[in-house]
């Protein structure tokens, strides 16, 4: 790995010829991830994409013309002092607000490069386009800016702010719900009847845990084999599995952990509250996200909880 500063005026060059193919098809692939779901900022990023591959035009008719036809391989990776990309644009589906944040910090970090490697350039001509590109960079709007008011319509941002809202409920607040509701509300019933059973509050909390875990697992999975996610536009089955079952064994837990409590009385005081507080998180996550009215949705879950919970005391007490 190569220091910045000890970098000849050739290999600056080179360096910024691979920057701007690697950025060009960085953006080309953004475009192609939101093409389906966001078609009007997958247009944006084309743009974007284009006026990359201008830039190395420059910069490679300017190097053609110094040092002749030969291209030596220097990449990002080989110079210290860049800040290692992870590949987002491989993922699917790509999270729009994630996006526009990646490509900002590109255009930021383009711009300091060809700033420092201007002040370091003492060929003219190649200090002239070196500080082009860095106004052409600074000059860009923000992504975010440029997406949702130079380029997008009011009425095409909010469609695609909606779809991504709609995308996110699906694939990861409706199996995430779905895992807590279970998780807070099934776990009653076998933890409560063994802490009224045995009055022991390490027992209690094995019997919650393996509650928990099992319902997480059990919940996973039916999750996952539900359907692919490719018509229903749900997602991965892994990732909507996963969500799922992590979400019901924390909600399981949550209620269980108090158990760790020696005293059985003040363990089951604190659990209670710790379920009611469960409660109230689903109550508030319908409403914010499923339009759920906040005290019919309240109501719907208290009671449903109440009614475990009275039944796992009197299993336990008889």
């Amino acid at each position: 790995m190569k220091r910045f500063a000890d970098l000849t005026e050739q290999e600056i060059l080179a360096l910024a010829i691979s920057n701007e193919d690697e950025d060009s098809r960085i953006y080309r692939g953004f475009a192609e991830g939101l093409r389906g779901p966001f078609p009007a900022s997958a247009k944006v990023f084309d743009e974007m994409a284009d006026e990359e591959v201008r830039h190395r035009t420059m910069l490679f008719d300017l190097y053609r013309s110094k040092f002749g036809e030969y291209l030596p391989l220097i990449r990002r990776q080989d110079v210290k002092g860049f800040i290692t990309k992870k590949p987002l644009w491989l993922a699917r589906p790509l999270p729009l607000d994630e996006v526009r944040k990646f490509a900002e910090n590109m255009e930021y970090e383009a711009e300091r490069y060809y700033r420092k490697a201007a002040a370091n350039a003492r060929d003219a001509s190649v200090r002239q386009l070196l500080i082009e590109l860095a106004e052409a960079e600074a000059g860009h709007e923000s992504l975010a800016h440029k997406l949702s008011q130079s380029i997008l319509t009011k009425g095409a941002r909010e469609k695609e702010d909606e779809t991504a809202r709609r995308m996110f409920v699906l694939q990861y607040v409706q199996p995430g719900l779905a895992g807590l509701m279970d998780g807070s509300v099934s776990t009653l019933a076998p933890l409560f009847a063994a802490a009224f059973a045995t009055h022991n509050t390490w027992q209690t909390f094995l019997v919650g845990m393996a509650a928990s875990v099992g319902a997480g697992i059990s919940m996973g999975f039916a999750e996952a084999l539900s359907d692919d996610g490719s018509l229903t536009g749900r997602g991965a089955p892994l990732l909507r599995g996963t969500v799922c079952g992590a979400m019901t064994a924390i909600g399981g837990l949550g209620h269980t952990l108090p158990y760790l409590i020696p005293h059985f009385w003040t363990a089951t005081a604190v659990s209670i509250f710790v379920v009611a507080l469960e409660l109230a998180a689903i109550s508030w996550i319908r409403t914010r996200y499923m339009d759920t009215p906040f005290l019919q949705a309240a109501f719907q879950v208290v009671v449903g909880g109440v009614l475990v919970f009275i039944a796992g005391i009197l299993i336990g007490s008889s």
